[in-house]
Formats: structure tokens, C-alpha cells, sequence
């Protein structure tokens, strides 16, 4: 027999569903854009604003469930980790800005050698599969898509501290291309991290369990 407040718990499901594919549209418009070269700024900054608002409205309706409802601890588990999730993904909302804001001001990966480029644009697409599986993970709950994003997490951070040490090692780079592509993969490895996060707030909403993927 159905409750009054698995209702609301669907509408909040479908509301942070629909803000991961969200967010992975905005991060995607933003990491092409640096990648090419490409302003998309306002788009991005639009994209982010409604990632904030999307995630004021779960947080209120949260708030609500809780107000009305007198959830029981299952219920309360998922209402919790619905409000963390929503608030990773505005987070991503705020890393793809300032990706566009670089992007911008120091012209991306415009005076950077192939290799930087090369790097770059490979962590990006490991960090957007990340970022994919934390969304898939939500949308189905399932618990064996959350654990998968383990791997993708190690490599995405190896990647980083990896680029960081051929850079250093590197005396032909402009300080444009230093300084923009450095920003460019810290905001990936903050990506990837949240990410992972999302996914264990997914094994804890369906086992109740509080495990650490990184």
C-alpha cells in the first residue's frame, strides 16, 4: 500500500534525475568549449543558475516532506542524501562556469603544445564518464553502477598528478597555458571527486551503508 509521501519522494526523484542530465549538458558545453577554444560563458552561466535553482527547490521540498510527512528512517536516508546530491550537482554547475571563465580570460588551451591538449582533452573525457556513472547510478539506484566509478576516480587522479609533473617538468610552456590548463584539470579532479561522492550517497540510500569509493 502506497503512502502519502512516496509521492512526494517520486517527484523529488524525478526532479534530481532530471538536474544530473542537466548537469552533465552544462559540464559538457563547458569542457567542448575550452577544449575548442570556444566561448560559451553566458550558456554556461544560464546552465548554472538553473542547477541552483533546481537544487533551492529539492532542498525546500526536502524540508517540507519532512515538515508534513513524519518520514521514517528509511525515508529520512534518502531525503538527506537527495539534498547532498543536489547540492554536488550545483557544484558541478559552478566548476563548468569557471572552466568557461577561463576559458575566456586566458584563451583555454590556445597556447598550449599538442601534448598539454592531448592530456587535457583525455582526462576530460574520463572525468565526463565519471560524471555519467553518477548519473546512472541515481537514476536507477543501482548500487553496482555506484561502486563501478572506483576505477575512473583512481585513474582520473592519476592522470592529474601526472600532468602536474610532466608541466614541471616542461620549460616551453607559455604562462597562459600553465596557469589555464593547471585551473582546467584541478576543476576535472574536483569533478571526478563529487562524482564519486554522488555514487556513495547512492549505495547509502539503498543499503544504508557509508562506504568511501575514492
Amino acid at each position: 500500500m502506497s503512502r502519502i509521501i512516496d509521492h512526494g519522494l517520486e517527484e523529488q526523484s524525478v526532479l534530481i534525475t532530471r538536474m544530473g542530465e542537466l548537469t552533465y549538458e552544462t559540464l559538457s558545453l563547458s569542457v567542448q568549449g575550452y577544449l575548442k577554444g570556444k566561448s560559451v560563458q553566458e550558456d554556461v552561466r544560464e546552465m548554472s543558475d538553473m542547477l541552483v535553482a533546481m537544487a533551492d527547490k529539492i532542498e525546500d521540498k526536502s524540508f517540507e516532506l519532512i515538515a508534513r510527512f513524519q518520514p521514517v528512517a528509511t525515508d529520512l536516508r534518502t531525503i538527506k542524501s537527495y539534498m547532498k546530491i543536489s547540492n554536488d550537482f550545483a557544484r558541478f554547475g559552478r566548476y563548468a562556469f569557471d572552466i568557461s571563465f577561463i576559458n575566456d580570460k586566458l584563451q583555454g588551451l590556445k597556447e598550449c603544445d599538442d601534448w598539454c591538449k592531448d592530456e587535457v582533452a583525455e582526462m576530460s573525457e574520463k572525468v565526463l564518464k565519471a560524471v555519467r556513472i553518477s548519473i546512472d547510478s541515481l537514476r536507477k539506484h543501482d548500487v553496482n553502477i555506484a561502486k563501478s566509478i572506483s576505477q575512473t576516480e583512481r585513474e582520473v587522479d592519476k592522470m592529474y598528478f601526472d600532468y602536474l609533473q610532466k608541466l614541471i617538468g616542461s620549460e616551453d610552456e607559455s604562462n597562459k597555458c600553465v596557469i589555464s590548463s593547471v585551473l582546467m584539470t584541478r576543476y576535472l579532479e574536483r569533478i571526478a571527486d563529487h562524482a564519486t561522492h554522488i555514487c556513495e550517497s547512492i549505495v547509502y540510500i539503498v543499503t544504508g551503508e557509508r562506504i568511501g569509493l575514492g
